[in-house]
């Protein structure tokens, strides 16, 4: 029998991850800019319970991963400065991991160092809700619950703070600090 080359393997894993998430959920929303981000309550890796939208709203990005996501890695590295710059401003960023068990979510945090809040979504129905169907996705949703701008894949870390300086500025222009 021959064995799997190496590169498809994970390609194989990655398919069949995205196939579970989005089974059996219908068709899914497509949800863009201005439309409202739907509400959640997940646990995070600390054990504290996050609740979206936050009371008072406040601007967040909200970030799908998966530790399989060959993209995932860097960027959930690169977020930290951001969030640790942005975090005195009001800035929410919270990372759902997407689908895995509570183990690998951990230990990926742990491995990685990982400060800002990391969700756990076992069973992939909050990254359904948002219709995400490639990983890494990322919204960065107003105070207001509405989603300013969306990313699917990678992006480097200068594009994503440009990102949420966008939202952050779209946030002063609206008489919101």
């Amino acid at each position: 029998m021959r064995q799997p080359e190496s590169g498809r393997l994970p390609l194989l894993a990655v398919a069949i991850v995205l196939a579970a998430l989005v089974a059996g959920c219908g068709e899914r929303p497509a949800l863009n800019r201005g439309d409202r981000a739907p509400s959640f309550a997940l646990q995070a890796v600390t054990g504290t319970t996050v609740r979206f939208p936050a009371d008072p709203g406040v601007p967040t990005v909200i970030r799908f991963w998966a530790d399989w996501c060959p993209y995932c890695y860097q960027e959930m590295r690169d977020i930290g400065p951001t969030a640790a710059q942005l975090a005195p401003r009001g800035l929410i960023i919270a990372a759902v991991n997407a689908g895995q068990e509570r183990a690998k979510v951990e230990a990926f945090v742990a491995r990685l160092g990982i400060a800002y809040p990391v969700l756990v979504d076992e069973a992939g129905a909050t990254a359904r809700a948002y219709g995400v169907s490639a990983l890494p996705t990322t919204f960065f949703v107003a105070a207001d619950g509405r989603i300013h701008n969306k990313l699917v894949g990678e992006a480097d870390a200068a594009t994503f703070e440009r990102l949420v300086q966008e939202l952050l500025t779209a946030e002063v222009s609206r008489g919101r600090p």
